[in-house]
C-alpha cells in the first residue's frame, strides 16, 4: 500500500526536517565577514539551506562551534529542493598543532632523564 501526503504536508514537513536539523548542528562557514550555518558536510562538499545561502566562491572557513576543521576553495554546486549544494574544488584540514618536520624513531626514548 503506498501513502500519500497532499503536497502542503509534504512541505510542511521539508521544513520541521530542515529546522530541526539545523537546531542541532553547530556547523558554519565563514567567508572572511561573515558567518553561515551549514547543515551537513561530506566529503566533496557541504549544504546549506535556501534561504540563507549566498553565493559563496572562492576561499571560506569551516568550522565546528568554535573548532576550526576546514580551509576551503569552494563553488556553488545546484539546488536540491531547499538546499544549496557547495563543492570544495580544494580542502585542507586544519591541525591544532605544528607538523613535525622531521621523523620519529618509533623505538626512540619518551622523555630524557637528567642525572
Amino acid at each position: 500500500m503506498e501513502t500519500y501526503f497532499s503536497p502542503d504536508v509534504m512541505a510542511g514537513l521539508q521544513k520541521a526536517r530542515m529546522k530541526d536539523a539545523m537546531k542541532k548542528n553547530r556547523l558554519r562557514v565563514h567567508d572572511g565577514k561573515t558567518e553561515y550555518p551549514v547543515i551537513k558536510i561530506w566529503e566533496t562538499g557541504f549544504s546549506m539551506p535556501i534561504g540563507r545561502a549566498p553565493n559563496l566562491r572562492g576561499f571560506v572557513d569551516l568550522f565546528d562551534g568554535a573548532r576550526h576543521l576546514l580551509q576551503c576553495l569552494v563553488i556553488r554546486s545546484e539546488i536540491d529542493n531547499d538546499v544549496m549544494i557547495y563543492e570544495f574544488k580544494r580542502r585542507t584540514v586544519v591541525l591544532d598543532h605544528a607538523p613535525k618536520d622531521y621523523a620519529e624513531d618509533a623505538n626512540g626514548p619518551v622523555a630524557f632523564i637528567e642525572k
